[in-house]
């Protein structure tokens, strides 16, 4: 493997509180030394990083890679790529496959699928509940063996709250995460979009806020009964962000996630019935954008997450009620953080590559988020004056359901590698 050495690009890495601009030596995969005026080994890759930046590869701890079961959306393989495009170095792929992640093999077969992709890592999380029925537990320790990082039922609530419980004390015992999907069943049941003026206008059955709040102020109250830790997936209301606000201050267990597309777009970009802005949780109003930004901003929404649910063309060409929830986002996340975040001033450029790398790869313990010297060379380098439009026909995910077609970002990715070799260039 040859050595590679990134020059005169500036480093950000906020594990190490680095941002200025330096060398990055890489040797046998791994990092070897970051500091100014580095000598190239014999044979090495010099990469010429002037006026880029130069930063851990991004971490994604909530994606759909829809295998097995739904090839025609997704693969691992396409998923890994799609993320490497996007600056990220590692993923971690939610359960609700067809058939479910819930088992050891069905595990193995997902970090098979992720090693022979030979892009970004993939990480599997497992089913909280057998088939994600919301039944019976699955059997934690046992995937966990097999590789799995975290436990989710994401995309179905745990309604039973004495299983949910039992899912916290379990996790615990192994030190993983349960992440939540925050949803009263009965509140929700047939909603398709936010529950206000535009659905009133649209005749479109709502989904109240309330929906998501009740279950994340239930998830909280077990998460301090039990001392398990709690993740709660892509919050989408003001009083979601509060709420987890408050009991951070008595020291509960809880992370928590933010969306690009919760931070920048809100139920109007459904008019028109456009199923690409149809997603669970919905895009809810102005307050509540709002209220995500400033909860990605003071930390009590830890991490960035994009939620990445691809679909095929045909699935989302349907009339609104009947499309499936969801849109991509690997391949837009940095650019939408760079623009609504950190133009808008929410967020600085360290930060945003905390709540996008470091942060996550910290509460999913993986091993990621850093440019420690020993550790696996997992960077991204972008250009962050290059703007750039996005043309979901670029993509290279399997899908293209993005409401975001057509939208100027800044930031272009123009090298990710992994384990110091290059998966991909921009």
């Amino acid at each position: 493997m040859k050595p590679v050495l990134l020059k005169g690009g500036r480093v950000v890495d906020p594990s190490q509180n680095h941002d200025a601009v330096a060398d990055l030596l890489m040797v046998d995969g791994k990092v070897e030394a970051l500091k100014k005026r580095l000598s190239a080994p014999d044979g090495a890759e010099i990469v010429d990083c002037k006026g880029k930046v130069v930063a851990p590869g991004l971490v994604d701890i909530h994606v759909h890679l829809r295998e097995p079961g739904r090839e025609d959306a997704e693969t691992v393989a396409s998923g890994a790529r799609a993320a490497a495009a996007g600056g990220f170095t590692s993923v971690c792929a939610m359960p609700n496959t067809d058939p479910v992640t819930d088992n050891q093999a069905a595990i193995g077969f997902i970090v098979k699928q992720g090693a022979d992709a030979g892009a970004a890592r993939v990480y599997p999380i497992g089913a909280t509940t057998l088939g994600q029925k919301g039944e019976q537990l699955s059997e934690f320790g046992e995937m966990v063996h097999a590789g799995a990082v975290a436990v989710s039922d994401d995309g179905h609530p745990v309604v039973s709250t004495q299983l949910m419980r039992s899912a916290l004390e379990y996790a615990r015992s192994f030190g993983i995460p349960v992440a939540e999907h925050c949803e009263d069943p009965y509140l929700f049941k047939h909603g398709v979009m936010h529950e206000g003026t535009v659905s009133a206008r649209m005749g479109l059955k709502g989904i109240p806020s309330a929906c998501e709040e009740i279950m994340v102020a239930r998830n909280l109250l077990l998460a301090e009964l039990t001392g398990g830790h709690i993740h709660l997936c892509h919050m989408s209301s003001r009083e979601s962000v509060a709420l987890i606000r408050r009991a951070k201050d008595r020291n509960v267990n809880v992370t928590a996630e933010g969306a690009p597309h919760h931070f920048a777009l809100t139920h109007e970009a459904t008019e028109g019935y456009d199923t690409n802005a149809k997603m669970n949780p919905p895009l809810r109003e102005e307050a509540d954008v709002e209220a995500v930004r400033d909860g990605l901003k003071d930390g009590t929404l830890d991490v960035i997450a994009t939620d990445h649910a691809p679909h095929h063309y045909e699935s989302k060409e349907r009339e609104f009620d009947d499309a499936p929830f969801g849109i991509i986002g690997l391949e837009t996340a940095l650019g939408m953080g760079l623009t609504q975040l950190v133009g808008k001033g929410y967020l600085t450029l360290p930060e945003l590559i905390n709540r996008m790398s470091t942060e996550p790869a910290r509460i999913f313990h993986l091993p990621a988020g850093t440019l420690r010297r020993g550790v696996a060379a997992d960077v991204m380098v972008f250009d962050p004056e290059v703007r750039w439009v996005v043309d979901p026909a670029a993509f290279l995910s399997k899908s293209r359901n993005t409401p975001f077609g057509g939208w100027e970002l800044a930031g272009k990715v123009e090298r990710t590698l992994v384990g110091g070799v290059t998966v991909f260039t921009g």
